[in-house]
């Protein structure tokens, strides 16, 4: 139950403060109202991914996704709906730019017998699908590009579940090929990607 207040908390506070907070003091702002599910390094707190070294562009696109509400997943309505409704365009640019320069770090928090599995796919892409490879989209490091996200060193349970959700129905907005792709991996290929992923730096 404390959990539960905890969360719905952060939202309120986010969603009360963002907007007037910047326009004073940027420093005061930068976690004061993220860290609560981000972390103060924002590597993340369980459910929530980590944001550090993240794409700038692909942070700024998930923040206005979750205030027009095409981002429709069950956290995303019941947390970042609320959160990311008050935030303006100029505050979106921010917090999407200040979280891309902070240093990465791997969560590391897979199975460490599936990582190899999961780099082959991931390099080489999928023949049942006959998809090319993840790194031709995100790059041979998983470090993302432009507006594609970065993919190294998200959590292994973070990366599993938005796996799942493809082939869920979720995110059915987004573009060409990743819902295609992503909805054909079958339980144990996600198991691996997510796995190889957790530990990319």
């Amino acid at each position: 139950m404390m959990k539960f207040v905890r969360s719905k908390i952060a939202v309120l506070a986010l969603v009360a403060s963002a907007a007037p907070s910047f326009a004073g003091d940027m420093g005061t702002v930068k976690f004061r109202n993220c860290t609560w599910c981000h972390g103060e390094s924002a590597q993340g707190y369980g459910a929530a991914p980590r944001l550090a070294a993240q794409r700038s562009k692909y942070i700024e696109n998930q923040l206005l996704s979750f205030r027009n509400h095409t981002r429709n997943n069950p956290f995303s309505k019941q947390y970042m709906w609320g959160a990311a409704a008050s935030l303006s365009p100029g505050t979106i640019r921010y917090l999407a730019n200040y979280f891309s320069t902070l240093p990465p770090q791997a969560a590391d928090d897979g199975d460490k017998e599936l990582a190899a599995t999961g780099r082959a796919l991931y390099e080489h892409g999928n023949p049942d699908l006959n998809t090319v490879s993840c790194a031709v989209c995100h790059g041979p490091n998983a470090e993302g590009i432009r507006e594609i996200p970065r993919l190294g060193g998200l959590s292994y349970y973070y990366l599993k579940r938005k796996l799942k959700q493809w082939g869920e129905g979720y995110h059915a907005t987004a573009e060409p090929p990743m819902p295609r792709i992503a909805s054909g991996l079958s339980a144990t290929q996600i198991e691996a990607l997510a796995s190889y992923l957790s530990v990319v730096k």
